[in-house]
């Protein structure tokens, strides 16, 4: 169990993904992905969703995502944030978003 204020901690926001590129350097398929979070920025993140998304689907997207994670060193890319999403029964990652159309850095709570 994690308490109230360990929660509130974890700073999960909207954003929209401006641009999906490919990600060849990834040892696992995976899209390297630029993210608008409002005021908070725009980030990067690499993404192994490739089984059902494609590029050209993810552009423009919502999304939500973990923004006060340190960055990770994936291969060439530093990975700034962490797409939040569920995994199927069988691996693949459904992303999470937003219900309807929201502004960008809005708090998940």
């Amino acid at each position: 169990m994690i308490s109230w204020s360990d929660f509130e901690k974890v700073e999960i926001l909207t954003g929209t993904i401006l641009t999906a590129e490919e990600f060849p350097e990834a040892r696992k398929p995976a899209w390297k992905l630029t993210i608008d979070f409002g005021e908070r920025g725009i980030l990067r993140s690499s993404a192994q969703i490739t089984t059902l998304y494609n590029k050209e689907e993810l552009t423009g997207r919502q999304v939500v995502a973990v923004v006060n994670f340190p960055p990770k060193q994936i291969g060439p890319v530093m990975s700034e944030c962490l797409v939040l999403g569920a995994y199927t029964k069988t691996g693949e990652v459904v992303l999470l978003q937003p219900e309807r159309r929201i502004d960008n850095g809005l708090r998940i709570g």
